[in-house]
């Protein structure tokens, strides 16, 4: 998951009031001689994979904060980057991605994302993505993407090692060059990226310079991470030294967002702890009693854990573990339910979801289009 600010001045106005293709118009240079317009307003990006359903971690993390920039001044757009899926082996089943896509696009819509308010849409419906990863591609090294660490982890190599196994599958291998075109077909220029994303974000900058070195042109501009409240990191339940991840053979690791009220509170009371039935804040040497408290906090509101327990906290004079248990368990209940309710009515009219995705694709087409327009006029195929 990650979220990108383009540079897009016309998008200051209102959806209703304005189209992407001009806003696309907007990122020109100006005519030379002429001095440069002032700072364009952003627009913002973020993608997220149709692969499982979004857990607790995804909700405090990042979807909240994808609720809360509709309220800023900036417009947004949100892609469910379902080719980035098709990068798992085994492949998923055509049927299950599918019905993935759906169910995370009735998901985001569940958790607060408004049509009215921003652009949701399919990535692989926007073509501009990946007419430019292979403009990308070309001029992308080996060395380059040697260097890259995800899938030598996904793959099993060492970290240390730019060894590539000959049975790596060229998607894995690649896919950072489709996550650069992602953001690259917006011309963004600030990254919102989790800590493992950063070095992909790096590529981008790398191929960005490249395009522009090699036909000498300002086209794009070289994107920049940033930190936000989506960079919150929530620990998985079996292991809290892990981050939560959808990935996790068990289901007991991770709080989805569909869960029952009985299942979260099932999994929160199986949440690793220790044998020490006080309960204290020390993230280092307890760092399941740390999780828990850490999970109220960020459900809560409360920026930090350790007040939850001093005098007047929330959970001051709170003993032992079943009882904190139950006091985190009641929590996640109280922010999971409103998602996970307006998930279940918005199965009953799936039409209306694909008609929300239908306009969002349009919309995203339109600024990825424009986009494409100059691309193939730099590089001499149009």
């Amino acid at each position: 998951m990650y979220l990108i600010t383009a540079r897009t001045a016309a998008l200051a106005r209102p959806i209703g009031q304005r189209t992407l293709a001009t806003a696309a118009a907007s990122v020109a240079k100006p005519p030379a001689g002429k001095p440069s317009p002032a700072p364009p307003s952003p627009l913002v990006l973020s993608g997220i994979q149709p692969t499982g359903i979004p857990h607790l971690g995804n909700y405090l993390g990042a979807l909240q904060h994808w609720v809360a920039l509709q309220s800023g001044t900036a417009p947004v757009l949100y892609s469910i980057v379902d080719l980035h899926a098709l990068t798992a082996h085994p492949p998923v089943s055509p049927s299950a991605l599918r019905d993935s896509i759906a169910d995370t696009a009735r998901l985001l819509l569940a958790t607060g994302i408004d049509p009215d308010r921003s652009v949701l849409f399919q990535q692989s419906r926007v073509a501009g993505h990946t007419q430019l990863q292979w403009v990308l591609t070309c001029g992308a090294s080996m060395g380059w993407l040697a260097r890259m660490t995800q899938w030598k982890t996904k793959a099993g190599t060492a970290v240390g090692s730019d060894a590539v196994p000959p049975g790596l599958k060229m998607g894995l291998f690649a896919y950072p060059v489709l996550m650069a075109a992602d953001i690259l077909i917006y011309r963004a220029t600030q990254v919102p990226v989790g800590e493992d994303q950063h070095q992909h974000l790096e590529l981008a900058r790398t191929l960005a310079k490249h395009f522009n070195a090699t036909y000498k042109t300002d086209l794009f501009p070289l994107p920049n991470a940033m930190t936000t409240p989506s960079s919150k990191r929530i620990m998985s339940l079996t292991d809290p030294t892990a981050k939560m991840s959808k990935s996790h053979p068990s289901a007991f690791s991770r709080i989805h967002l569909t869960d029952t009220d009985a299942e979260i509170t099932k999994k929160i009371r199986r949440a690793v702890t220790d044998a020490d039935p006080a309960i204290t804040w020390s993230p280092a040497s307890r760092p399941g009693v740390a999780n828990l408290l850490s999970l109220y906090a960020a459900c809560a509101g409360v920026a930090d854990p350790a007040t939850l327990l001093e005098t007047g906290g929330e959970l001051a004079g709170v003993s032992g573990h079943a009882a904190l248990k139950a006091r985190v368990a009641d929590r996640i209940v109280a922010t999971v339910q409103p998602v996970r309710d307006a998930y279940v009515r918005l199965g009953d009219d799936p039409a209306y979801v694909q008609a929300v995705l239908e306009k969002g694709n349009g919309r995203a087409r339109e600024i990825a289009d424009q986009t494409w327009s100059e691309v193939s006029k730099v590089i001499g195929i149009a």
